[in-house]
């Protein structure tokens, strides 16, 4: 599938650049998660253990290497939100300067799994509103910046922080669930307000992990079906779509106040957005007749699931996240990218319109095998690259598989197409109208919201 199209030559003299319409979204990401454990003593830092900050110019040259254009990304919230009104830009101002200069076009994650100390935890009421500050606050400063993923994988952050006890305030009660899942779905929001205002074409591309939880007995239909609604939550509350009435009670027996949950009906920015899918082998669950889950393997795949999310928001879709270890025989990551790319085929195939994929991450990872809950230093061989940046065979077929597939358009219409500004196309005349028109729009229909609240 075409990633970039380039516009015929220009003429002598005309000293416009050369434009480029990003088609599909071909991705990697750079591994940023940033939990607490061990009741907040510990904090950890993917792009630390995995060397980012010492590497990050070497990773910027392996995604030229491998010809990728989209990278999923962002700055460490806990090192750069100091304090409310207090930034530390610095190592964000040097990595996404070179970013742009690559007309690289990242994808930015601006919350990956925690919050700064001072902010404490998801269960922290203000985390929202202060969240939102900082969202608006990195738009102001790199204006050229159009994609977003505010907050990341919303369901898992509030399931692990607060209903397993796995990461930050490690809580195992439903009403820490909600409480989590509130906060960090207005954070969403409320960032994606906060951007808008500063860059009214922003696309937010919310990845979220795409579940589905099998019954393995009679009595496990009704637990599996309460875990089935459960999974819907975060993206139910984010795009502003009435949940059903088991979830609703739910929601109010556990803290939901009926003002919050009409907040997410009245603020919703659906129309801005893309479905971002994450699907790995432990996305789908069995349920036993007590309620105990247990992982059931890949029993769907990618292609069913993403068909009921996508049945019930009707949004554009992207794969933003899967990835396999390099087991013994040395191809095992390599056929699950096959797997994965011929299900987002069959996802196009069946009418679904999906704009991109990405395998995740750019390099190897740390623990997550154990979901970052313990300190094992354990190196997950996942990545399009080991930690010492040579490229394993997953990264090789991946190359291959871009340049094999550019040249087919990946949608059912010339007409439907992501309408992504690269970073070199920012002061483009055409890009500034694209702009205002959209800054026209947004303040028109938060006119029309505000009249009908």
């Amino acid at each position: 599938m075409q990633d970039v199209t380039r516009s015929p030559s220009r003429q002598v003299g005309d000293d416009r650049q050369p434009t480029r319409t990003p088609l599909f979204l071909f991705a990697t990401g750079i591994e940023n998660s940033y939990p607490t454990i061990q009741n907040g003593r510990v904090r950890r830092d993917q792009m630390e253990e995995c060397g980012h900050y010492r590497l990050w110019e070497r990773d910027f040259d392996l995604l030229e290497e491998l010809d990728v254009r989209f990278l999923r990304y962002g700055p460490p919230l806990h090192r750069t939100f100091l304090g409310q009104g207090r930034y530390d830009w610095e190592f964000a101002d040097l990595t996404f300067a070179r970013l742009k200069e690559r007309d690289t076009v990242p994808i930015v994650d601006l919350c990956h799994f925690g919050v700064p100390d001072w902010i404490g935890n998801f269960q922290n009421p203000d985390f929202p509103a202060l969240f939102a500050e900082y969202a608006g606050a990195f738009a102001r400063r790199f204006p050229w910046v159009q994609l977003y993923t505010p907050v990341n994988e919303m369901f898992i952050c509030a399931t692990f922080s607060a209903a397993t006890g796995y990461w930050n305030e490690q809580l195992k009660s439903d009403q820490g669930f909600v409480t989590a899942l509130k906060h960090l779905v207005r954070a969403n929001v409320l960032a994606m307000h906060a951007i808008l205002e500063e860059r009214p074409d922003a696309i937010f591309i919310q990845s979220e992990s795409t579940e589905y939880f099998h019954a393995e007995h009679p009595q496990a239909i009704k637990p599996a079906e309460i875990q089935n609604a459960r999974r819907f939550l975060s993206l139910d509350l984010n795009y502003g779509r009435p949940v059903n009435s088991e979830m609703h009670e739910f929601l109010l027996d556990n803290g939901m106040t009926r003002e919050e949950y009409h907040f997410f009906l009245d603020s919703n920015l659906r129309h801005h957005c893309i479905m971002g899918n994450d699907f790995y082998h432990t996305n789908e669950h069995r349920v036993d007749p007590g309620g105990q889950i247990r992982p059931a393997g890949e029993v769907f795949g990618y292609d069913e699931i993403t068909r009921q999310y996508h049945d019930r928001y009707g949004l554009p879709v992207m794969h933003t996240e899967t990835n396999f270890d390099q087991g013994p025989e040395g191809d095992e990551a390599v056929d699950w990218l096959w797997k994965q790319w011929a299900n987002v085929l069959r996802v196009r195939n069946n009418r679904v319109p999906i704009v991109g994929f990405t395998w995740y991450s750019l390099t190897d990872q740390i623990d997550w095998d154990v979901a970052l809950r313990e300190q094992r230093g354990r190196v997950n061989p996942r990545g399009l690259y080991d930690l010492d940046r040579n490229i394993r065979p997953v990264g090789k077929a991946y190359k291959r598989l871009l340049s094999q597939w550019r040249e087919v358009l990946p949608t059912q219409s010339v007409c439907l197409f992501v309408p992504v500004v690269l970073p070199s196309e920012y002061d483009e005349p055409m890009a500034v109208r694209r702009r205002e028109g959209w800054r026209r729009y947004y303040r028109s229909e938060m006119k029309v919201k505000k009249a009908n609240r």
